[in-house]
C-alpha cells in the first residue's frame, strides 16, 4: 500500500459554493481499508468531501489487507472488484490504497488534496450528456434519464446505499490503538441493468430503510461516469 505523510487535507475542498438539485455532481469512489496506515488521511479528506453538495463522495471499503491483521467490517470482495475493473480499463496492472476514481476517469492517490482538488474541478466541466431525476415514493425509488444531444449508449445504471458516518476502533494491525470517523461508506452496491439510450429511461426499484442511495449511469461497467444523483 501506499504510504503517505499526512497533510493539510482541508485546503481547496470546502471552497465549493452550493449547487441546485439540477446541476451535475462529480462523483469521487474513495477506495480504502482500515488495514492500510496511508489510508486515514485520505478518509479525512473525503469526509471533507462528504459535505459538498456538488460532490457526491463515497467510501469502497476493500478487503484485501484484511490477512495483514485487521478484518475491515465495511470491506466487500466487490469493491475490490470494481477497483480492479477500472484498473483494466484504464491499462494499470495493479490496484493500491487510498485511490480515488473521479468521475469513473481519474485516478488520483487519495492523501494528496491538491491533486484531489484539481481533479473535482476539472471533471465539473464535464460535457452534459445524460438527465438523471431520482424521486422517492414509499418504498420504491423512481428513475428517469434522457439523453442529452451527441450522448450515445448503452449505459449501465448502478445503485447503492451508504451510510453516512461510522466510528470503528481498530485493534490489531497497521491501524491498531487508533479510532477512526468514516464517512459515506458504500454498501449494498448493485447493477439495475444496461440501458440503450434509444429510449428515455423510466425505472423503478425497492428502496426500504432510509439510508441515502445513490444512482450512477456510467459508460460499461467501469468507463466515464456520465451522470449521479442521490436522494438523502
Amino acid at each position: 500500500m501506499i504510504r503517505i505523510i499526512p497533510s493539510l487535507f482541508a485546503l481547496g475542498l470546502l471552497c465549493a459554493t452550493p449547487v441546485s438539485a439540477q446541476d451535475r455532481p462529480v462523483v469521487v469512489e474513495l477506495f480504502t481499508s482500515q488495514g492500510c496506515s496511508s489510508c486515514p488521511a485520505a478518509d479525512k479528506i473525503l469526509a471533507e468531501l462528504a459535505q459538498r453538495d456538488d460532490v457526491i463522495a463515497l467510501a469502497l471499503h476493500v478487503d484485501y489487507w484484511d490477512y495483514i491483521g485487521w478484518k475491515d467490517r465495511f470491506g466487500d470482495p466487490d469493491h475490490a472488484a470494481r477497483q480492479r475493473a477500472y484498473a483494466i480499463a484504464s491499462g494499470r496492472k495493479s490496484v493500491y490504497t487510498p485511490e480515488m476514481i473521479v468521475n469513473g476517469l481519474t485516478d488520483v492517490v487519495g492523501a494528496k488534496p491538491m491533486a484531489v482538488s484539481k481533479a473535482i474541478s476539472e471533471h465539473k466541466n464535464d460535457p452534459a450528456m445524460v438527465k438523471l431525476d431520482l424521486a422517492r415514493n414509499g418504498d420504491t425509488l423512481e428513475i428517469d434519464a434522457s439523453v442529452l444531444a451527441g450522448a450515445k449508449g448503452p449505459f449501465t445504471v448502478h445503485m447503492l446505499r451508504y451510510t453516512p458516518e461510522a466510528t470503528t476502533e481498530i485493534k490489531r494491525g497497521e491501524n491498531a490503538g487508533k479510532t477512526f470517523e468514516y464517512h459515506n461508506i458504500a454498501q449494498n452496491w448493485t447493477v439495475l441493468g444496461e440501458w440503450d439510450a434509444k429510449a428515455p429511461l423510466d425505472m423503478s426499484t425497492p428502496l426500504p430503510g432510509d439510508l441515502p442511495v445513490v444512482i450512477i449511469v456510467q459508460q460499461s461497467v467501469a468507463g466515464p461516469i456520465v451522470a449521479a444523483a442521490r436522494i438523502k
